[in-house]
């Protein structure tokens, strides 16, 4: 048991302490284990293990928002620099006051969700409120084992796992979600000698998830305000999701889930010895069962970019959102899929010192298809000049998946330490399909589906946005169907050497190439101020094709040095850089700012951390002479047998990408493609204030696209110390106690995981969020 007393506070970013919520976290265990005997009935039974473990966990964090005040919410927008402009009159609000009786009753009716300030802030936050999560998990695994005579051997293994947990956003919506998890298999192993033996396994698992959002069944949100066109069923009701550019904490609940997957496994692998060849062979087959009952996007989305006004929140009040996004219906999903693999490895001694490792692999995903064939793509035209929906499986199989490998490990001197390493190998990315097949599904004429912005050809309001009919395609995402499954070529070269003094030095090269990466695109789209290239070409949905490529190459320097007088330590430096033009999941794909110059996405990955120093030491005290290992009397019982391990980790920032607002390419009412210009200025600056410039950038010139690069930001550098202290006291013969204490972010430094990139953002600049402050855990065990 421990609790929150030891920790430090979460903290804070808008400067305003809060006070710290109390919480705790219990871990309680059992295990036994052994032979089963039955006096009369079972002599030399199997050997079983069997362990329980409930854990309970409950953490606090602060986070802060940014509220809209009272006289906002009135219509008072004489704060705000700019000029507001009536959409109806086309000339500015006087002193920017927007009337009363203009103010939409939708906006009235979800402005009653937003709580009020709770502190008199600046620009960038007025909000801030400390979160409790909790989360219960009971978890148990079990074993069994049976020698049944020298040539046979069966195991069996069983595992279960519960978890329960409630999370809360800074709204106070509190949904929660669980999860049931079994896992069984059964492998049986036959040797026909000592040089040749094979193991046949059946695997079974399955996983059943459930997350209850907080209006769901409660409250009809949408109903009430006055929207219409969304789903309101009680299971999807509350309030549409609603993005403010400017800043404004977005509102947002959890959507609806109820998924079941299960994926049966038939394996066997073998092995032979035929020296100096040791051979390793089998294959595999799964078949995957994901059951899903839920809703991309039930209850719809607006984004409130200004595009109307001038200003965000004005949009808001006046019920004019930008864009419109929608999908639901066709909730019960029924995806199948069946894989295999076949593989064969030869670790080959050639000699001493010299030993190969062969291997070649095949791998074959067939494509995931529904049940009841509910999966909608998009028959694309030459150009993208049509788009016609097409209902059932349409993605060729991709059954190119041989990957070979070679690994080498040399000693080139008999009577050198010198080791030298080396290897190549293809890895093929599998299970890709999940993602993609789960958007398909979501799509007219199975469902309603749309992502429109606000254009003269379809006005949005927030009662009516989710009634436009779009003017071009009514889907809004599409798959090549020669799409084909990425894969990465690595390399590594490594030399290892000992040095005087215990020490231990190993320098390596490592690359990686990747083809056949995911990129999406929005076809048919402009920049803002152009004219339309095509207006009866389709647009507003998403493209993801297979043409992306990345690479990656690092150099490493470690030093090492081995256990000597109770000190071990490790130092490595890692110079690294990675650049691609793609996604690399088709759940989070990067979308290219121009469709028509997929060149200019390739930059820095987001992974990119060109520079990370880490630094290990463990001490183990008492050992040695001059270590103490001769201390006696109660001194030495004091001081003996403390092991003390610290680590540190020192990296750059990683990169993050300027995007201009959340406005949507024209075409299209998908959003956060769109990139500024790039001034010139000084990007960086100092300061407890915001850390990047926002006079760094400008919006793009009309008819033009940004020229800001993607990922040209660098993120805030990173630094993290953990350390611990244990030691196993002797009680008795048979009765042990180990005391241990850790601590994680042991000098309670401040450092942040990125900053806000959106430059029309009342945050831009600023930390999203702190990572974790000290945390501090003691436990005792005793063992008997």
């Amino acid at each position: 048991m421990d609790n929150s007393v030891f920790d430090a506070r979460s903290y804070s970013i808008t400067g305003k302490e809060t006070p710290k919520q109390p919480y705790n976290h219990l871990t309680g265990s059992f295990t036994i284990g052994g032979p089963i005997r039955i006096p009369g009935l079972i002599r030399n039974g199997p050997q079983f293990f069997f362990t329980y473990q409930r854990t309970q966990i409950n953490n606090a964090n602060t986070v802060p928002g940014l509220m809209p005040t009272a006289a906002q919410r009135s219509g008072d927008l004489s704060s705000f620099s700019g000029s507001i402009i009536d959409p109806v009159t086309k000339q500015p609000f006087q002193n920017n006051v927007i009337p009363q009786d203009r103010i939409s009753p939708q906006a009235k009716a979800l402005l009653s969700y937003f709580p009020a300030p709770n502190f008199n802030g600046d620009s960038h936050f007025n909000y801030q409120i400390p979160i409790l999560t909790a989360s219960h998990t009971d978890a148990s695994q079990s074993r069994i084992s049976k020698t049944i005579n020298a040539k046979n051997q069966v195991n069996g293994d069983f595992a279960f796992q519960r978890v329960a947990s409630d999370n809360t956003n800074v709204f106070g919506f509190l949904d929660t979600t669980r999860v049931l998890g079994l896992n069984g298999n059964a492998t049986w192993t036959h040797r026909f000698s000592q040089r040749q033996s094979a193991t046949f396994r059946y695997q079974y698992s399955r996983l059943r998830s459930r997350v209850n959002p907080f209006f769901a069944n409660v409250r009809n949100v949408s109903g009430e305000a006055g929207i219409s066109g969304n789903n309101q069923d009680p299971l999807y009701w509350g309030p549409p999701a609603l993005n403010f550019a400017g800043g404004i904490s977005a509102l947002s609940d959890g959507q609806p889930l109820f998924n079941r997957n299960q994926t049966n496994t038939f394996g066997y692998s073998g092995f032979w010895n035929h020296s100096p060849h040791s051979f390793t062979f089998g294959g595999d087959f799964y078949r995957q069962q994901l059951n899903t009952l839920s809703q991309q996007d039930a209850r719809g989305t607006y984004i409130f970019t200004g595009g109307t006004t001038g200003n965000d929140f004005a949009d808001f009040l006046l019920g004019v959102p930008g864009t419109s996004t929608l999908a639901f219906g066709n909730a019960d999903k029924y995806y199948r899929q069946s894989r295999y693999d076949v593989f064969i490895t030869d670790d080959w001694r050639v000699r001493t010192g010299l030993t190969l490792n062969l291997g070649v692999r095949w791998d074959y995903e067939a494509p995931m298809n529904e049940l009841r064939d509910r999966l909608v793509n998009l028959k694309i035209g030459p150009s993208f000049s049509t788009a016609e929906p097409v209902i059932g499986p349409t993605l060729t199989p991709d059954r190119a998946g041989i990957q070979p490998r070679i690994g080498l490990a040399w000693r080139p001197f008999p009577a050198s330490s010198l080791v030298v390493r080396a290897g190549y190998g293809v890895y093929r990315n599998t299970s890709v399909y999940s993602s993609i097949v789960s958007q398909m599904a979501q799509q007219a004429p199975l469902s309603k589906s749309l992502s429109v912005a606000n254009t003269e050809a379809t006005p949005l309001t927030i009662a009516n946005g989710f009634n436009i009919v779009p003017v071009t395609v009514p889907t809004t995402f599409a798959v090549d169907p020669n799409f084909r499954i990425g894969y990465a070529q690595t390399w590594n070269l490594s030399l290892q050497r000992d040095l005087p003094q215990s020490l231990q030095m190993t320098a390596t090269y490592a690359g990686t190439k990747g083809t056949r990466l995911m990129q999406e695109f929005l076809p048919n789209t402009f920049p803002s101020g152009a004219v339309n290239p095509c207006p009866t070409c389709p647009s507003g949905f998403a493209y993801l094709a297979s043409n992306g490529n990345s690479t990656r190459e690092s150099g490493q320097i470690q030093v090492r040095r081995r256990l000597h007088n109770g000190f071990t330590a490790n130092v490595s430096y890692t110079l690294a850089k990675s650049i691609d033009d793609a996604g690399f999941s088709a759940a989070n794909p990067l979308i290219a700012q121009n469709w028509l110059d997929l060149s200019a996405e390739r930059g820095l990955s987001s992974f990119d951390q060109r520079h990370q120093v880490a630094i290990q030491g463990q001490y183990t005290t008492g050992m040695g002479v001059g270590g103490g290992m001769l201390m006696s009397g109660w001194r030495g019982s004091l001081f003996k047998e403390w092991t003390v391990t610290s680590g540190v980790t020192l990296g750059s920032g990683l990169p993050l990408t300027p995007i201009y607002n959340l406005a949507p390419p024209k075409g299209t009412g998908i959003t956060g493609s769109v990139r500024p210009n790039f001034t010139g200025a000084e990007l960086y600056l100092d300061g407890d204030g915001p850390f990047l410039n926002k006079a760094a950038f400008s919006a793009p010139a009309p008819g033009t696209w940004g020229n800001a690069g993607r990922n040209s930001i660098t993120g805030p550098s990173q630094f993290a110390m953990n350390a611990s202290a244990s030691r196993t006291i002797r009680l008795t013969d048979r009765l042990n106690g180990d005391i241990r204490v850790d601590a994680n972010n042991l000098l309670n430094h401040v450092s942040y995981p990125n900053w806000n990139t959106i430059i029309s953002s009342a945050q831009f600049g600023l930390p999203t969020n702190a990572n974790q402050m000290r945390r501090i855990q003691t436990t005792f065990r005793v063992r008997f």
